[in-house]
């Protein structure tokens, strides 16, 4: 690993040295603020790796890619490639979980994660995605990877009202019914003396999906698809400031995301490459569904104690059902014979939540910032069987509360020292509860009752920073942060097979730390902007997904190390033409036999592949281009643990988007696989052998949009 290290800080002071070469004449632009950190901030004066998906980027990449990891694994180096399914198991941020946030709102379900989390919003509705590399807790339990916070649109402060509406429509080289998408918007915004609001509804349909030799791509019946399904999404926002300092907002949001179940699956075969298709019919159950309601309170008050005190309570109910089947961890020979019993699931969970901040910047004349505050946290899931009415995941009740504290001090005039505390305190309580037959299929579907507990957690979680800027616009830091989660509590309960099994002493149950150390670079001068970081995650009891003979999943604790390179550049070459790229490459470690030593490489359902992403656009006038490039490496998995596949053959994608401004709006055309390449994404690759998820990519896909503002 010595070498690569070499490799790697070489790499960081290539970017940094020839970025600064390019703008050692130019003038400082204008600076990415950014309020992932709870508090907004310059992105320069973060030590971390920031991504800021801006309005524009993201309004172009809804023409390129129509699913939420599609555009991160555009844009942000360390997200692995999108499944293009609206399950997200096996899309990991750094090898890790990122926590995603709806304007700071938590949308992760750390109890019984349903990875379904990026699916909770209308991208129509948010404005830019705010992404901070690395574990971290200063938004609280989940961020082991990062956090990725979706950044509403806000009301509008002219007076007038405005209306905005957007429509696009997607099809396929053949310009068949089955393949058609289309999608549209609307939205209203004023400002009313002290009052203003912004309302907005969305629709989305989407067709099935086609591959590059023109074959249907197969639907997933489990997980939940993308393919055949409707979208749709109401949000308001109404604010009131009743002084100069203050601000109280009310935020609703409402997500639907439902397959049609029009389509079943005939399986693929990985041994000769036959990607699953879909078949025209309606399958046994009921299709995959998201059913999301997010309600926020924030109170804003810009002068208490000469700082900025910030209240948020927030309440989310979240529904994710799967599809279903006679697997064996449903059979009851008490309820009908074994082998014959269909059921599927639903993931049920309810959070209720509290956030207070204070902030105070530049105290005194020592140019001291601090802030701080307490965060609480509670958390009620089950998982139940939907047509006989079994819990399979028990009600499982979490509750946190975690004060802390955060300070920034810069002295001598180009150092920057940060660092800060956060207690974490949090209880876990079930109820005693009876598992499902079939965990106990070997002893004739023994029905087995687990002993009940409450077990307590706390811990004392740290970061520290310090950033150096030896001259305007070119920064070096190093940091420290460590995050914090709980393991898939449910894929835990739900497993449990062993007689006098108690909650209390699970050893699984326990929550996962990780620990971020980081050295990295960024460059904002001129025509420049830049960014390298190399860094290690690690966890001594880590927890890393193994799928059981159903091919459900089940927990198991290791030691986990991670290590990567991430960098990105863009360069503003003239008035008119950008270029840009970014590079993630990384290496994940586990000890598989619990003897200390790092024995296996991560799997690719916990890690992604290395990759390389570039792209030019060009703008003349009303005009403008885009054309991207996405190349995902091969790896190699005959040491990895667990392994599904010996190795993933990677693959190149390339976009294509053209854009004209109108006087009365923006015409767009976006061409996603602009060359028709035929591949099976990763994780159909590496991640599975069932032949039912072998599923190939998406192939040539036009999309001609409009949007306007009146």
């Amino acid at each position: 690993m010595v070498s690569k290290t070499n490799l790697m800080s070489a790499l960081l002071a290539s970017v940094a040295m020839s970025s600064l070469a390019v703008a050692e004449e130019a003038g400082v632009v204008e600076e990415l603020i950014v309020s992932a950190t709870r508090t907004a901030k310059p992105a320069s004066t973060i030590p971390n790796m920031v991504t800021v998906i801006s309005p524009e980027d993201l309004d172009e990449q809804l023409t390129l890619a129509t699913d939420t990891a599609g555009i991160l694994a555009n844009l942000v180096p360390g997200f692995s490639p999108s499944r293009q399914k609206m399950s997200g198991f096996g899309e990991s941020f750094r090898g890790r979980s990122p926590l995603y946030l709806i304007d700071g709102v938590p949308q992760s379900n750390p109890l019984r994660d349903s990875s379904r989390d990026g699916y909770t919003i209308d991208l129509a509705v948010v404005d830019r995605i705010e992404v901070i590399h690395g574990a971290n807790a200063i938004q609280g339990l989940g961020a082991t990877g990062g956090i990725i916070n979706f950044v509403t649109k806000k009301p509008d402060n002219s007076g007038d009202m405005k209306i905005g509406v957007q429509a696009a429509l997607t099809t396929t080289d053949n310009l068949g019914d089955e393949g058609l998408e289309y999608r549209g918007s609307i939205y209203a915004t004023q400002k009313i003396g002290n009052f203003d609001y912004l309302a907005s509804a969305s629709y989305h349909k989407r067709g099935l999906m086609f591959d590059g030799q023109g074959r249907s791509i197969g639907v997933d019946q489990t997980q939940g698809d993308l393919g055949d399904s409707e979208q749709r999404n109401l949000f308001a926002k109404v604010g009131f400031e009743p002084t100069e300092n203050q601000r109280i907002q009310f935020t609703i949001n409402d997500f639907n995301l439902a397959g049609d179940g029009d389509y079943g699956t005939l399986a693929g075969d990985p041994a000769t490459g036959r990607p699953a298709t879909a078949i025209a019919g309606s399958p046994e159950g009921e299709p995959g569904t998201n059913d999301v309601t997010t309600i926020s309170l924030d109170y804003t008050h810009k002068a208490v104690a000469d700082g900025t005190l910030t209240v948020q309570l927030y309440s989310q109910d979240f529904r994710a059902s799967f599809g279903g089947g006679t697997f064996g961890s449903f059979q009851d020979p008490a309820i009908a014979p074994v082998g014959t019993l269909f059921d599927q699931s639903e993931n049920n969970s309810e959070k209720r939540g509290a956030r207070i901040s204070w902030d105070r910047q530049g105290i005194g004349s020592s140019g001291v910032n601090v802030f701080t505050g307490v965060d609480y946290l509670q958390d009620t899931t089950f998982q139940r069987l939907i047509f006989t009415n079994r819990n399979w995941v028990p009600e499982t009740k979490f509750e946190n509360i975690a004060p802390f504290v955060q300070a920034e001090l810069p002295f001598a005039g180009i150092f920057t020292l940060s660092g800060g505390l956060r207690y974490e305190n949090a209880k876990l309580k079930v109820d005693d509860f009876q598992t499902l037959a079939g965990n106990r299929a070997s002893s004739d579907y023994a029905v087995l009752t687990v002993e009940g507990g409450s077990p307590s957690f706390d811990d004392l979680l740290i970061n520290g920073g310090l950033m150096v800027e030896p001259v305007e616009g070119w920064t070096i830091y190093t940091s420290y942060s460590e995050g914090f989660t709980m393991p898939d509590v449910g894929r835990v309960l739900r497993g449990i097979s062993t007689p006098g099994s108690s909650v209390d002493t699970i050893f699984d149950l326990q929550p996962v730390k990780a620990d971020n150390i980081e050295l990295g670079t960024s460059v904002t001068m001129g025509r420049v902007q830049a960014q390298a970081s190399v860094f290690q995650s690690k966890s001594s009891d880590g927890a890393r997904y193994v799928a059981d003979p159903d091919g459900f999943l089940r927990v198991q604790r290791e030691k986990t190390r991670i290590r990567g390179f991430e960098a990105m550049l863009e360069l503003t070459v003239t008035e008119e033409l950008n270029v840009g790229a970014n590079v993630s490459v990384q290496e994940g470690r586990v000890d598989t036999n619990d003897d200390g030593v790092l024995d296996a490489d991560l799997d690719a359902v916990n890690i992604g592949p290395n990759r390389f992403n570039m792209y030019a656009a060009y703008r003349h006038g009303d005009w403008s281009a885009r054309v991207q490039l996405a190349h995902l490496f091969d790896r190699d998995f005959t040491n990895a643990a667990d392994a599904l596949a010996a190795e993933f053959k990677g693959y190149d994608v390339v976009d294509l988007h053209i854009g004209y401004r109108l006087e009365s709006g923006k015409m767009q055309l976006g061409v996603q696989n602009l060359f028709d390449k035929q591949y099976v994404t990763y994780y159909s690759q590496a991640g599975t052998t069932r032949g039912d998820r072998y599923f190939a990519g998406r192939g040539r896909a036009i999309t001609l949009s409009y949007q306007a503002e009146f």
